[in-house]
């Protein structure tokens, strides 16, 4: 069963943090704020109504007729007060009264046996609760936004930092060693961040110092390769002619191609190739470069267009992707051309999910329906020089049609996307001057 996951940002997930803990805090010091000024309150008035009904009493022609609201013996008196009156105690009492202000009595036995009794509505104190209580209200609300907002600013701090940091990992991700992400999120403040993008660059270092040392050792073998798999194959050439010869001068062509493209490859991963620009028709060079390339292939130019380009790593390119879609796939083999973009498909069984997922991997063939013939080093050379270009070399899977079962049977479909701008021989990209 597949788990609901909720995605949002971490500023606001900072802000409804404080929102919620600046609710909690507020909520409970209002209602602690609230029940201790209503019992101070009523204590207050208890206190009052006493000394009232004190005062009254020890005037004994007010308590003949008592002034001031007070009451002989009232019946209303509450039970819990008449019975500490009646044990010769004076006392008072608060008589609650559903969603209204309650009543405070107080009352003082006399020395005739009679109880003298006052009691008042506790109005002017609820009203002053009231107002409290809205204060109260108030302020708790200006907390929760205040929190809130400040729970944004420090979030979003956080957040962009490491937005940036992902950024600069991306393109260290990408082969680019010169960015550093602890120069992409450096700030003022310095928090756990800074320890992340140190860590990340100490792995991106270590990383880069693993790929060069295994670049170079596959380039030095290479290198010390080629010599003795030139004189092996100059050697098979003096043979007698026989199936024997033909074999030896077959296998010492083949091992020669693959020595080739291992140093090819390594020169593509030291990122010194620099591309040689000349302007071609696109449209035309690649008709007449799979005619040369794989007579079969159908080609098809929907819209001719001006490139600025390095033929001979754009053929280079091109031939790869033939090579493959007529190694691993089946025909027909269809090119086409449309503006800048150049597709080559096939109608085989699609390129192995691994591809799909990594990209083209050096000696990596893919699944075993397609892992017969080759090294996997034709779709890494092709990767690699569409980046020298600048270019973007894409892989993906035709749908396949609905009458066929078979996993992949659409074929399989490289889309290179030419830059508008191509780098220079130096490696950057040329200065556009806008009209103007």
């Amino acid at each position: 069963m597949k788990r609901f996951a909720l995605r949002t940002g971490i500023r606001w997930k900072i802000s409804f943090a404080i929102a919620a803990v600046g609710a909690l805090v507020a909520v409970a010091l209002s209602l602690v704020v609230h029940n201790a000024a209503r019992v101070s309150m009523l204590d207050n008035a208890r206190d009052v109504q006493l000394e009232r009904v004190q005062f009254i009493a020890r005037n004994s022609e007010a308590a003949k007729k008592p002034p001031l609201g007070a009451k002989l013996n009232d019946p209303e008196l509450p039970r819990a007060l008449k019975d500490k009156a009646t044990s010769a105690r004076r006392g008072t009492y608060v008589q609650e009264h559903d969603g209204g202000a309650p009543d405070v009595w107080a009352a003082v036995p006399l020395g005739n046996g009679q109880i003298l009794s006052l009691h008042t509505r506790f109005t002017d104190s609820a009203n002053v609760m009231k107002d409290l209580d809205r204060a109260l209200v108030i302020g708790s609300v200006a907390v929760v936004f205040v929190g809130s907002a400040l729970g944004v600013l420090i979030g979003g701090q956080i957040s962009r930092r490491l937005r940036k940091a992902a950024t600069a990992a991306g393109k260290v991700a990408q082969g680019n060693p010169d960015v550093r992400v602890r120069d992409a999120v450096g700030g003022v403040v310095r928090d756990e961040t800074d320890h992340l993008a140190r860590a990340v660059d100490a792995m991106a270092d270590a990383l880069q110092q693993r790929l060069e040392a295994e670049r170079r050792v596959t380039a030095d073998i290479a290198h010390e390769l080629r010599t003795p798999v030139t004189g092996l194959l100059t050697a098979a050439e003096l043979l007698p002619p026989g199936r024997p010869s033909e074999l030896v001068r077959d296998r010492a062509q083949a091992m020669r191609v693959l020595v080739e493209d291992v140093l090819e490859v390594a020169r593509l991963d030291s990122a010194s190739e620099r591309a040689e620009l000349q302007e071609v028709a696109l449209g035309e060079f690649v008709s007449r470069r799979v005619r040369t390339l794989d007579p079969d292939a159908v080609v098809r130019v929907v819209h001719e267009s001006e490139v600025s380009t390095d033929p001979r790593r754009l053929e280079r390119i091109l031939g790869n992707l033939l090579a493959n879609a007529a190694k691993h796939g089946k025909p027909p083999v269809e090119v086409t051309v449309e503006g800048r973009v150049l597709r080559v498909r096939d109608h085989g069984p699609g390129f192995p999910e691994a591809l799909l997922r990594e990209g083209p991997s050096r000696f990596r063939t893919g699944s075993s329906d397609r892992a017969g013939v080759g090294h996997g080093l034709g779709l890494t050379i092709a990767a690699g020089q569409a980046r020298v270009l600048g270019a973007r070399l894409t892989f993906r899977n035709a749908a396949r049609p609905e009458t066929d079962t078979a996993a992949g049977a659409g074929g399989a479909i490289a889309v290179l996307w030419l830059p508008e701008h191509a780098p220079t021989n130096t490696g950057s990209f040329p200065i556009v001057r806008l009209p103007g």
